[in-house]
């Protein structure tokens, strides 16, 4: 089963989100802090992230930037999901480094077969974590 780390700080959008990809044969990982989420990412190299922006301390798009110059760059893809809707804030999320920006709120019927279409089915085939 392929993990997937889950960097969002609010709890029903956390539960939506895992439910979702439980259903879809992901085991997932939770992270309340960009701080965290940075951690688990070195440590436990999910086959993907999936990003809430508004983060309290260090933000979406710091924690993005970290995880890219980390020694795990550009092998674990990102996917932003975020209420950030404003012109040009989905440029500067994928400037950061995101593979893929999804607005809140979301679907939880559809969003993974959003997220697998944003970084491709491949994760589902890599069997457990990247590691």
């Amino acid at each position: 089963m392929p993990t997937v780390l889950v960097i969002e700080d609010n709890k029903d959008n956390f539960k939506i989100l895992a439910y979702a990809l439980q259903r879809s044969g992901y085991t997932v990982l939770a992270a309340e802090t960009g701080e965290e989420g940075l951690e688990l990412a070195l440590a436990e190299r999910p086959a993907f992230i999936l990003m809430d922006i508004n983060l309290p301390g260090m933000d979406g798009i710091e924690t993005t930037k970290k995880i890219r110059s980390s020694g795990i760059d550009g092998k674990i893809p990102i996917v932003a999901i975020t209420s950030y809707a404003m012109t040009g804030d989905r440029e500067r999320t994928l400037a950061a480094g995101c593979d893929g920006y999804i607005e809140k709120p979301i679907d939880p019927m559809t969003i993974v077969a959003q997220i697998e279409g944003i970084i491709g089915a491949r994760v589902k085939s890599q069997g457990s974590s990247s590691k």
